[in-house]
């Protein structure tokens, strides 16, 4: 297996807590430092800011402090790119001195060359990278790994393909994050949530669109955005809170690559407050899963669940962000063998989760 590899985690939310937690006897990986932004953070033992025991390494928000460690990579849950200024500030500092970044954070560098990236957002992590020699790489679940590197898997089995739709079914129900000023979820019909505007809901989800397309070889016409709305008749309870009748209880959207006349990229999202919402709108054959379908040769459907079986009784939303996470940091050996530079699904060689066995 070889010497471990050392790692400085920034972030201690959601994600970043589950991955601590997962790297206190990881054979593979050291935990040598926690970045923190909150103030109430700073100082106390990163074991105890995630519920566990003391393990030994103090959260900092010192940037220096924890680049003067020369971790073999930063893996990077900060925030979402709404604090762009933040997240490159700490990441750009990683890469001007050398050290390789696997974030979740700035989920349009999934595929950096989407058109819609404004530049400031990326010539500082090209400058960084190749001041330091280091690189870059950016994964999430949606946009990421389900919509990137499961679909691009199923293509290449492929002889042909007509299309190939990638969605996310979940149930919203105990899901504690935003959505209702980004998705709408909550508020009324006639309010307009920011991803319902076509050009930010490309660039916040639809980098995966063009990707796909570069993969296989063709270069689109055009990308489009569909946008529905359920409201519900009856109030429904949620774990923030309730969702009054009238409200939006449910919404789906699309983002389309268009190619020689006809969609053949989607990206779907399905998100509802109950099960029984929106019925007559997609659903998996089993609840809270991500769906990938190939109308080709063969034709393919694959549906990928992820879940908690050690009784704590988690959401299923939750088990994709400690997936989410732990992409990242499995991706840490491949991504120092890598040359500088922004680093996308389509650098990295099968990640096979080597020390996850034990």
């Amino acid at each position: 297996m070889g010497a471990r590899k050392r790692v400085v985690v920034w972030g201690t939310g959601v994600v970043g807590s589950m991955v601590i937690a997962e790297l206190v006897d990881h054979p593979l990986f050291e935990l040598v430092g926690v970045g923190v932004s909150n103030p109430d953070k700073i100082g106390r033992d990163a074991g105890e800011i995630c519920g566990l025991a003391p393990i030994g390494v103090l959260a900092t928000d010192s940037v220096d402090d924890l680049i003067a460690l020369r971790p073999d990579a930063l893996v990077h849950y900060g925030p979402t790119a709404a604090k762009a200024d933040d997240n490159i500030r700490v990441i750009t500092a990683f890469l001007r001195a050398g050290i390789d970044v696997c974030s979740t954070a700035m989920t349009p560098w999934v595929w950096p060359h989407l058109a819609s990236i404004p530049v400031t957002w990326l010539d500082p992590v090209r400058e960084a990278c190749e001041a330091g020699g280091a690189s870059c790489f950016t994964t999430g679940i949606d946009p990421g790994f389900a919509n990137d590197l499961f679909p691009m898997t199923l293509m290449g089995l492929c002889g042909r393909v007509d299309s190939v739709r990638a969605s996310e079914l979940l149930d919203y129900t105990d899901y504690e994050g935003d959505y209702e000023d980004e998705m709408g979820i909550g508020r009324s019909p006639e309010f307009t949530p920011l991803l319902e505007i076509p050009e930010l809901l490309i660039m916040a989800w639809g980098a995966t669109v063009p990707m796909i397309a570069h993969a296989a070889g063709i270069e689109l016409d055009d990308i489009t955005t569909t946008w529905e709305k359920w409201v519900t008749p009856t109030p429904r309870p949620t774990a923030k809170g309730v969702i009054e009748a009238g409200k939006v209880a449910a919404i789906r959207f699309t983002i389309n690559g268009v190619f020689d006349g006809r969609e053949v990229i989607t990206l779907e999202h399905v998100n509802r407050i109950g099960l029984d919402a929106a019925p007559e709108w997609p659903a998996g054959t089993a609840d809270d899963v991500y769906r990938v379908d190939v109308i080709g040769s063969p034709s393919i459907s694959q549906e990928t669940a992820f879940r908690f079986t050690d009784g704590s009784g988690r959401a299923p939303a939750v088990a994709g962000c400690l997936a989410t996470g732990m992409r990242a940091l499995n991706a840490v050996p491949a991504v120092n063998d890598l040359p500088p530079g922004f680093v996308t699904a389509l650098d990295l060689p099968l990640i096979p989760g080597v020390g996850t066995i034990r």
